[in-house]
C-alpha cells in the first residue's frame, strides 16, 4: 500500500473510546478527591469518614446467640446436635487412642496415675528404624540418613515422649483429611454445581485464621485432643479437595477414551482409571495435609493436643528461651522427616508394582515387622532399646539461652536503634495514614479497582466484603493488619524478588536457595515468633519481622520459577538485537516473568496474614488479637466476625490480583 494510500485511510474513532475511558476517568477523580481532602471530611461528611456506631450490625451477638441454642437446644428428634458431636468425637478418639497407645502410651487400662500398661509401645529403636526403612525404600539411603537422623535427634534431646503425642495426632489427622478431601474433590469433579457451591466455603475455611474455629470446635466438640484433631481437619482438608479436583481435571482425555471403550462404570472410571491417573499429583496434597498439620500443633495444643506444640507454647509464656528453641526445633526435625518422606512417596507413586510371591512383593514390610518384633524382645531385656535413657540426653538450652543474652547485653542498642528508626520512619506513619483513611473512599477505591481489573462481579465482591469489615465494627482493627500485612509484605518483596533473580539463572544456587526455602515453609509458624521476641521483645515491630521470615519464601520461588520459564527464544531474539544483560533483565524476562511474580505476592499476602494472627502472642492490636482474646474469653461471636474479617481481607487481596494476572498475561499474549 502506498504511502498516499495510507494517508487517505479515515483515522481510528477516537471519540467512543474517549467516552468509553469517562466513567473511569471520572470515579477515580472522584475516589482520589475524597481521599485526599479526608482530613477536613469531618466537617460535611462524618459519616463517610468513620462509619458510624448506630449503624453497627450485632453480628457477633447474633453467632453468639446461635451458638449458644445449637449447644443447648438443637434437636434431631432422637438426638440432640450436642449428643451427635460428642459421638463424632468419641469417634475419632478412637484411632486416636490406637496410635497413641502404639508409639507413646502402649496398651494399657484405667486412666490418670492408676492406668496399668499390659504392652509397651513402639520402642524409639523401632521407630526411628522404621522411618530409616520407609526413607531407604523411597529415596534411597541418603533419604534414610536423613530421616533416621530426624527421629534419632527426637531421642537425644529429650523431645521423644512429646513428639509420640504429636505423631499420634498426625497419624489421625493425615488419613481423615487425604481421605475426606478426596471425597469431597472426586464430588466437585463429578459435579460441578457442588464445585461452585464448595469455593467460597473451601476459601473461607483456607483464609479464617485458626483460632477463629478454635472456639466453636471447644464448645461443640469438648477440650482434649480430639478437638485438636477437628481443628486439624478443618485446616488441612481444603488443599487436598482442591488438588484432587484439579488432579482430575488434569487425566489425560485418552486415559478417559479408554475407559469408555473397555465398559467401565462410573464408579470403575473414578476408581480405577483417574484415581490412579492422577495419584501423582494426589501424593503433593498428601504432603500439604502433613504439613499443614505439624503447622498446627503448637495452635492445637491450646485446646488440649498437648506434644510438641504445648513444650512451644508453654516455654514461649515462660520466655524460656532455650527450651522453646529445642521444642522448636523437635517440630523441624519432625517436620522435615514427613516433608521428605511425603515428597519421596510422590515421586514413587508411578513406580510400577513388584512381580513375585508375597515375600518378594512385600519385603520391606517382612523386614520392618521382623525388626519391630526383634526390637521389643530385645528391649525387654535391655531398657535402653526400649526407652531412650535419660542420663544420655543433650540439652543445648542454656546454650541458647547464653546466646541471646550476649546478644542483648552486647548489641542492645544497636537492635534498638534498628528498631526504632523502623518503627518511626516506616511502621507508625503507614499506620497513621492507613487508620486515617476514610472507610467509604477505601471500600469505592477497592470496587473501582474490581470494576477496572474484573468487570462488575468482582467491584461487587470487593466493595461489598468492605462494607461487612465496617458495618460488623472492624474497620479500624482492618487497617491495622492490613498496615502490618502491606508493610510486611513489601520487605519480603524486597527481600524475595532480587533473591529470585539472582537464583533464576544459576543453578547451584538455586539449589541451595531451595534447600532453605523448602525449609523454611515446613517450619511452625511459631517457630518463626521466638527469635524475634528474644531479641526485640514484643511489638509491631517483632510481629513483622515473624511475618516478613515466615511469607519471604514464595517471593522467592515465584520469582525464580517465573524467570526460568520465560521462552528462551525471546531472550535469544533479544541478544540478536544487542540487548544488554541489564535490559535483558528488565525489559523482556521481568515483564514477562510478572504474572508469576504477582502470584508469588499474593501466595506471600496469603501467608503474611495467616501469621499476622500467630503475633497476636506478642502484643500487635490489629484483628489477629481481638481473635485471640475471643479465644481466651470462649466468645465465639467476636472470634468468628473478627475471623471473617481476616478471611475477607484476603479473599480482596486475592480476587483482586488473580484478575490483574489474567489481564497481565492477556496483554503479554501469554494466555
Amino acid at each position: 500500500m502506498s504511502a498516499s494510500a495510507r494517508t487517505l485511510e479515515p483515522a481510528p474513532p477516537v471519540a467512543p473510546r474517549i467516552a468509553g475511558a469517562m466513567p473511569s476517568v471520572a470515579w477515580l477523580i472522584v475516589l482520589a478527591a475524597f481521599i485526599l481532602l479526608w482530613p477536613f471530611g469531618d466537617r460535611f461528611a462524618a459519616w463517610a469518614m468513620v462509619y458510624p456506631r448506630a449503624w453497627y450490625v450485632p453480628a457477633a451477638a447474633w453467632i453468639g446467640a446461635f451458638t449458644k441454642w445449637l449447644v443447648n437446644e438443637a434437636s434431631f428428634g432422637v438426638f440432640t446436635f450436642t449428643e451427635m458431636t460428642r459421638f463424632m468425637a468419641a469417634i475419632i478418639e478412637l484411632p486416636y487412642r490406637v496410635a497413641l497407645g502404639l508409639v507413646s502410651t502402649g496398651l494399657t487400662s484405667g486412666q490418670g496415675s492408676g492406668a496399668v500398661q499390659h504392652l509397651p509401645p513402639l520402642s524409639w529403636v523401632a521407630v526411628t528404624g522404621l522411618a530409616t526403612l520407609l526413607g531407604w525404600r523411597l529415596g534411597g539411603w541418603r533419604l534414610a540418613a536423613l530421616a533416621g537422623l530426624c527421629f534419632v535427634y527426637l531421642a537425644v534431646f529429650g523431645q521423644w515422649t512429646s513428639a509420640m503425642v504429636t505423631l499420634a495426632s498426625i497419624m489421625v489427622a493425615v488419613p481423615l483429611g487425604v481421605a475426606g478431601g478426596l471425597l469431597l474433590g472426586i464430588a466437585a469433579h463429578r459435579w460441578p454445581r457442588l464445585e461452585r457451591a464448595l469455593t467460597p466455603l473451601l476459601d473461607l475455611m483456607q483464609t479464617i485464621p485458626v483460632f477463629a474455629y478454635l472456639v466453636p470446635i471447644l464448645i461443640l466438640f469438648g477440650f482434649g485432643p480430639t478437638s485438636a484433631v477437628v481443628a486439624t481437619l478443618i485446616y488441612a482438608m481444603p488443599p487436598m479437595t482442591r488438588i484432587t479436583a484439579l488432579a482430575l481435571r488434569g487425566v489425560a482425555s485418552e486415559m478417559v477414551d479408554l475407559g469408555n471403550m473397555v465398559g467401565c462404570t462410573r464408579r470403575q472410571m473414578t476408581w480405577k482409571v483417574m484415581v490412579p491417573s492422577a495419584r501423582e499429583s494426589l501424593m503433593v496434597g498428601v504432603n500439604q495435609v502433613i504439613m499443614l498439620s505439624l503447622n498446627m500443633v503448637i495452635i492445637a495444643s491450646m485446646i488440649g493436643a498437648g506434644g510438641l506444640g504445648f513444650d512451644v507454647l508453654a516455654a514461649l509464656r515462660r520466655l524460656d528461651i532455650g527450651a522453646g528453641l529445642e521444642a522448636g526445633f523437635a517440630i523441624v526435625a519432625l517436620a522435615i522427616a514427613l516433608d521428605r518422606l511425603s515428597q519421596a512417596a510422590a515421586l514413587r507413586s508411578g513406580a510400577p508394582p513388584a512381580r513375585g510371591g508375597w515375600l518378594s512383593r512385600n519385603g520391606y514390610l517382612a523386614g520392618a515387622l521382623a525388626f519391630v518384633v526383634l526390637t521389643a524382645l530385645v528391649g525387654l531385656l535391655v531398657p535402653a532399646v526400649q526407652v531412650y535413657p535419660k542420663e544420655a540426653f543433650v540439652s543445648t538450652g542454656s546454650f541458647w539461652s547464653e546466646v541471646v543474652r550476649f546478644i542483648n547485653i552486647n548489641f542492645f542498642d544497636t537492635l534498638e536503634a534498628i528498631k526504632n528508626a523502623v518503627l518511626l520512619n516506616v511502621l507508625v506513619p503507614a499506620k497513621r495514614l492507613l487508620v486515617g483513611l476514610p472507610w467509604l473512599g477505601v471500600a469505592g477505591l477497592l470496587a473501582f479497582a474490581g470494576w477496572r481489573l474484573g468487570r462488575w462481579r468482582l467491584a461487587l465482591l470487593a466493595g461489598a466484603l468492605s462494607l461487612l469489615i465496617a458495618a460488623t465494627g472492624q474497620w479500624e482493627k482492618a487497617m491495622i493488619t492490613v498496615y502490618l500485612c502491606g508493610v510486611s509484605v513489601v520487605f519480603a518483596a524486597l527481600i524475595g524478588i532480587p533473591v529470585g533473580i539472582l537464583a533464576a539463572e544459576r543453578d547451584r544456587l538455586w539449589r541451595g536457595v531451595q534447600v532453605v526455602i523448602d525449609t523454611l515453609q515446613t517450619l511452625p509458624s511459631f517457630v518463626y515468633l521466638m527469635p524475634a521476641v528474644m531479641l526485640f521483645r514484643v511489638g509491631d515491630f517483632t510481629a513483622m519481622l515473624a511475618v516478613v521470615a515466615y511469607s519471604v519464601a514464595p517471593a522467592i520461588r515465584y520469582t525464580a520459577l517465573g524467570l526460568q520459564k520465560v521462552d528462551p527464544r525471546v531472550v535469544e531474539a533479544g541478544r540478536a538485537m544487542g540487548c544488554t544483560r541489564w535490559q535483558l533483565l528488565t525489559r523482556i524476562k521481568l515483564k514477562l516473568a510478572l504474572p508469576e511474580i504477582m502470584l508469588g505476592i499474593n501466595q506471600t499476602i496469603m501467608f503474611a496474614l495467616s501469621m499476622l494472627v500467630i503475633t497476636a502472642l506478642v502484643g500487635t492490636r490489629d484483628l489477629g488479637q481481638e481473635v485471640y482474646i475471643a479465644l481466651t474469653k470462649a466468645d465465639v461471636g467476636r472470634g468468628l466476625v473478627a475471623g471473617l474479617a481476616v478471611a475477607f481481607i484476603a479473599i480482596i487481596a486475592d480476587r483482586l490480583i488473580a484478575a490483574g494476572v489474567a489481564r497481565t498475561k492477556r496483554r503479554l499474549g501469554l494466555t
